[in-house]
């Protein structure tokens, strides 16, 4: 086996061990002659409804939710060991076959179920059969290609519906099993609400689109630009991991798939630069999952978001932009400390991508630009996302290195399938979980709580939120934790306190995402230490060092939204932005122990106070703040030049 299958054997047995959607059949036998046929026609439904119009949301949720858990019984073992096997358990076969015939019954029944006899006649025993059946199949799928999480959190939401009155704390009426099962299954409140209906329009057409860059390798030009970018500067193997990571992590619905596609390149070229191993898996599962903040796609996310807020998809990535550039920015100067420290210099002109090479491949940006074009023009994400794939499948026959056979668009539509499967499955489950709380009242009922907890002090509130969305992101995938704290986490601070509802939005989505590099459940960090087979708990801590920029940014812009270019003008966004650069490249240098020289203990507490103060959006603790941060950056420049002084003098 050559170094390079070992090491492609090596990363898919980490993404197995740190990720449920990983964990499926590796051998179906003649079962995938079934699996094959069903993922390309999910796909096609999914293309013919972008192009033209979708069905009912119902409909178009059921036939989604449908296929996929057909897929998922049909693809996922009931254990992980069964993964090993060949074929498929006959168990799973029938499962399958319910999963999918419980959904159709949507579509068949569309009529009755939504028309008057149902309002006026109620369920029958047949419609709560198949109401809880589907529920529960919904559920065992999730666990199989989510992992249990995000069902625990779910099946807490369900008994809660359920038993309201004898709720110990945050009572409400609550329902009967047979009315809570229909209302779940067949309305679009709950498992067919916001998350699948989105799903089923937007989410599938851009996680298409991410395959098809890595089938036709126009993904691996996002790389050596990266590279050619970044890569000569100091700890420039680390620097491109993080622009690579990024641009990579935004089409990508997991931080921890991400980190180990990335990572299984960008990790072993940090650590022969010279960095740590727990440093370059740290590195790598940072960027990774910041790049689910990076607009177009931020991870599939937003596209939920624009549906929860009101506010138009195509403002919400303008108004994320100046967050997430500062999140990556944060990342290159703690990089950049770290580097300066270990004396780690950037990659040779040789090892970089020759710059001709790259102006010849510039057109391969283009189904990028056309996304954004279109989003910014105002049309709608799918049909951005329809011509962005068309854009890179015309691209891609223009040359042999990216043009695919006829097998290979078999593949991609296939895959697109499969890569779709665990995102439905949580947006499904997800669904519940908000579809209960909204019924029952409970976002309002927690946001009391929180406030009584925090003697309505706005600081402590914003501080048991953060706690509160990383404890419900762990574990759970992109789109799956936005909806949960969106959900739970974010009418709290729009009940009380006058936060722009995308500023409270983007709070939760930040501290989620975040949960993903936040031990002690940091899987991507996990999954980036399985590749650089370094400690994983201190892979986890190097993680939150380095992200340290992204746990103040949402505090910034809660507590001034000129960062999210609200009520604002030029001058006050720069002003702002200014403070908070400096503020990161203060911290930054504090926790590297790094500036211009190695830095003392008193010199990294002064600059680590000094960064905290300068992002905090208020002019009167500013000043002194640059005056401390000047005065650390003289006295070590000065103690620099010394040292060279007397070094002839030591050499003589």
């Amino acid at each position: 086996m050559t170094a390079t299958a070992q090491a492609a054997q090596d990363a898919q047995q980490v993404l197995r061990q740190h990720d449920s959607a990983s964990r499926y059949r590796l051998d179906l036998g003649w079962w995938a002659w079934v699996v094959g046929p069903l993922a390309v026609a999910l796909t096609i439904f999914q293309l013919y409804t972008a192009l033209f119009g979708s069905r009912p949301s119902l409909i178009q949720g059921a036939i989604h939710v449908g296929a996929a858990m057909g897929l998922v019984f049909l693809l996922y073992p009931a254990r992980p060991a069964g993964g090993e096997r060949r074929g498929v358990a006959w168990y799973d076969v029938v499962l399958a076959a319910v999963a999918l015939a419980a959904n159709l019954y949507i579509v068949v029944e569309y009529t009755r179920l939504t028309g008057p006899e149902v309002r006026i006649l109620g369920f029958s025993d047949t419609d709560n059969l198949v109401a809880v059946v589907g529920i529960l199949l919904v559920l065992e799928g999730t666990r199989r290609c989510v992992g249990l999480p995000i069902v625990i959190i779910a099946s807490a939401a369900m008994l809660y519906g359920i038993f309201g009155p004898q709720m110990p704390i945050f009572s409400h009426a609550g329902y009967d099993w047979d009315s809570y099962a229909t209302e779940v299954f067949f309305s679009s409140r709950a498992i067919f609400g916001t998350p699948i209906q989105v799903s089923s329009t937007f989410i599938f057409l851009f996680l298409l689109f991410g395959v098809l860059l890595i089938k036709t390798n126009i993904g691996a030009f996002f790389n050596d630009l990266a590279f050619r970018a970044t890569g000569r500067f100091a700890g420039g193997p680390a620097k491109a991991a993080i622009a690579a990571s990024g641009m990579q992590g935004m089409v990508s619905g997991s931080s921890v798939a991400n980190t180990v596609a990335s990572g299984s390149f960008t990790i072993p070229m940090m650590k022969r630069a010279g960095f740590r191993p727990s440093f370059a898996a740290a590195t790598e599962a940072t960027a990774s999952t910041g790049g689910q903040l990076m607009p177009p796609v931020m991870g599939a996310a937003a596209f939920i978001m624009a549906e929860y807020t009101g506010v138009p998809y195509s403002e919400i990535i303008v108004l994320a932009v100046i967050p997430a550039v500062l999140y990556f920015t944060g990342l290159f100067m703690a990089i950049h400390f770290e580097a300066k420290r270990e004396g780690i210099e950037g990659l040779p002109k040789s090892e970089l991508p020759h710059l001709r090479d790259l102006a010849l491949r510039l057109d391969l940006l283009l189904p990028l630009v056309v996304i954004v074009g279109l989003l910014l023009t105002g049309r709608t994400p799918a049909n951005a996302a329809l011509f962005g794939i068309v854009t890179a499948f015309v691209l891609s026959m223009l040359r042999p290195s990216t043009r695919l056979s006829p097998k290979a668009i078999l593949e991609v539509l296939e895959d697109g399938a499969r890569v779709a499967l665990p995102v439905i499955a949580a947006c499904a489950t997800a669904g519940i979980v908000a579809g209960t709380v909204t019924a029952t009242g409970l976002g309002g009922k927690l946001a009391g709580g929180i406030l009584d907890l925090a003697f309505g002090q706005f600081h402590l509130v914003l501080i048991f939120t953060m706690v509160a969305c990383l404890v419900l992101g762990m574990g759970l995938p992109t789109t799956a934790n936005y909806v949960v704290t969106a959900t739970i986490a974010a009418p709290i601070l729009l009940s009380e306190f006058d936060v722009p509802i995308i500023a409270a939005h983007l709070f939760v989505f930040f501290f989620g995402i975040l949960a993903d590099v936040t031990p002690p459940v940091c899987l991507a960090a996990y999954a980036g230490a399985g590749i650089a087979r370094a400690n994983p708990m201190k892979a986890g801590v190097t993680s939150i060092r380095l992200a340290v920029v992204g746990f103040i940014i949402p505090f910034v812009f809660v507590l001034d939204p000129a960062l999210l270019l609200q009520d604002t003008n030029v001058g006050e966004v720069i002003g702002v932005v200014a403070t908070v650069l400096l503020g990161m490249f203060s911290i930054s240098a504090a926790l590297a122990g790094y500036l211009v020289r190695r830095a003392s203990v008193l010199e990294r507490v002064l600059l680590l106070a000094a960064g905290f103060a300068l992002a905090y959006p208020s002019l009167v603790v500013a000043v002194p703040a640059v005056i401390v941060l000047v005065t650390v950056a003289m006295v070590q420049l000065a103690r620099r030049k010394s040292e060279q002084e007397s070094e002839p003098v030591a050499n003589a």
